[in-house]
């Protein structure tokens, strides 16, 4: 048996999965998002590493001890804290990755850097959310706590609660605008320029790499054997393409929840300046010799929540929101939603930008406005597919989706009709606690690859449903995008 942990933005999970890439059982947890009074938002490390022992114990308690074998963790990418190099004691809450505290200290960053230069090296633009900003945030408010600190990752700040042992994955590290990937290495002379030591970081690893085992007192708390070995599976997103196949495949990975993301694989090779162009994102893929890329959307998932909230004095429920969708005209809407409610992702990262609705008229009604999120959603998607596809120089044709916005089909066709693609969606219920599983299996050889693991839990291409665009809606989408959605948001920046 193998213990899967994803601890994500919204909500942790744990997942028990036999050899044969079953998910036996499963427990989970809110992600409390706590907000300091000064008015930034945490999460508390001790309350998170609590909630995780506890879903270990749970899965723990139906199975012999001798039954689990590994455990690999996947986590959301950014977020993280500053530990004690020597205890692993919590000297800082968790800071996530949404968290905007560190936009001037991102601006700083940006304005003594040369930016394609570092973009070569860490595959990444500057920004608040990786850790370098944070940490230069953190050291403003308390420089005291960087004495004798390491920063990690949520996913090695658990690994550590396990082990006792301070690693972090190449995957994660590469989220911290400071590791640079030509050498898998630190970049020590860029955080001397910034006043920080490379002793803030832990060693690094590949994805699947073992931080250590389970300490006997870790074993007897959380019901484990003794010794169980802790793979770190990193970046959760990443992570959860290994369990659809579509980063080996030649195919696009979407995860859709209340941020939304695209992932693609590729061979490993130098980036370019096609690929800073792009306003992707680049890094470690798990899969040896491969990199990935990313474009990520922060309110997808989040524009439906806000427009649920504001339908009616409480929140719509979801076969409301469904019903609503129904009596508004399968057709486009005809109302331009530009979906930066948190700023603007990739291909153009923005973290200032604002939302908007253009071209309502008075016949729209309720299910007119949701129609018009989800294809905004939608757009700007089909924006960094677009980049992804000049950047790879291959059309891409299949697109594989999971997460909460499954849920919605009619999302989903419109995703479709926007695209003019295949979607698809596999039959995993919990992709990310299933990547994190196969990372384990993978490194602790119960699968010689990661190929042969994802045939495993893929059971044969199972899907749980197939989305053809239709013909006469993408034409008349792909006119909307061309001429409005792209003509607006090229108009509206900066404002």
């Amino acid at each position: 048996m193998i213990i899967g942990l994803d601890i994500g933005t919204t909500n942790m999970k744990a997942g028990l999965f036999d050899e044969r890439g079953r998910l036996l059982a499963e427990a989970s947890s809110p992600n409390e998002c706590r907000t300091h009074a000064d008015g930034f938002a945490y999460y508390d490390p001790e309350r998170l590493w609590t909630e995780v022992a506890a879903m270990i114990r749970r899965l723990a308690a139906g199975e012999p001890k001798r039954t689990v074998r590994a455990i690999g963790i996947a986590s959301m990418a950014e977020s993280g804290l500053l530990a004690d190099r020597s205890t692993g004691k919590p000297r800082s809450p968790i800071v996530p990755w949404f968290e905007r505290c560190s936009l001037e200290q991102a601006k700083a960053i940006e304005n003594e850097v040369d930016a394609f230069e570092r973009f070569r090296a860490t595959g990444l633009r500057p920004s608040f959310k990786y850790g370098l900003a944070k940490l230069l945030w953190l050291k403003e408010r308390n420089g005291d706590a960087l004495r004798s600190a390491v920063w990690l990752s949520v996913s090695s700040y658990i690994a550590n609660r396990l082990t006792g042992r301070l690693a972090e994955d190449y995957t994660l590290a590469a989220r911290t605008y400071a590791f640079r990937m030509a050498d898998k290495r630190w970049d020590a002379p860029l955080l001397r320029h910034f006043g920080l030591e490379e002793a803030l970081f832990p060693p690094a690893v590949p994805a699947g790499a073992a931080a250590g085992s389970v300490t006997t007192s870790a074993a007897e708390a959380l019901g484990l054997p003794d010794g169980v070995p802790v793979f770190l599976a990193g970046h959760d997103h990443v992570c959860a393409s290994l369990a659809v196949g579509s980063s080996l495949d030649g195919g696009i990975y979407n995860s859709m929840g209340t941020a939304e993301t695209v992932v693609g694989a590729f061979a490993a090779r130098e980036l370019t300046k096609a690929d800073f162009a792009s306003g992707l994102a680049y890094g470690f893929h798990p899969v040896p010799g491969h990199l990935f890329w990313l474009g990520g959307h922060s309110s997808s998932g989040g524009s439906v929540e806000w427009m649920r909230g504001i339908l009616g004095d409480e929140k719509v429920g979801y076969e409301r929101i469904l019903e609503l969708l129904d009596e508004a005209p399968p057709s486009p809407s005809g109302i331009i939603y530009l979906p930066y409610l948190t700023g603007c992702g990739a291909p153009t990262p923005d973290p200032y930008a604002k939302a908007a609705f253009i071209g309502l008229t008075a016949r729209h009604g309720r299910g007119e406005l949701l129609r018009a999120v989800l294809e905004g959603s939608a757009y700007q998607m089909e924006s960094i597919r677009r980049c992804a596809e000049a950047v790879s120089g291959s059309p891409i044709r299949l697109m594989r989706v999971v997460g909460g916005g499954v849920r919605n089909r009619r999302w989903l066709q419109i995703k479709a009709d926007v695209s003019g693609i295949t979607l698809e969606a596999p039959d995993i219920p919990e992709a990310a606690l299933a990547g994190a599983a196969i990372t384990a299996g993978v490194g602790f050889g119960l699968y010689g690859s990661y190929e042969e693991a994802a045939r495993v839990f893929a059971a044969g291409g199972r899907m749980k449903a197939v989305f053809e665009p239709d013909p006469e809606r993408h034409a008349r989408y792909a006119e909307l995008y061309e001429r409005q959605f792209l003509k607006f948001c090229r108009a509206l920046a900066g404002a």
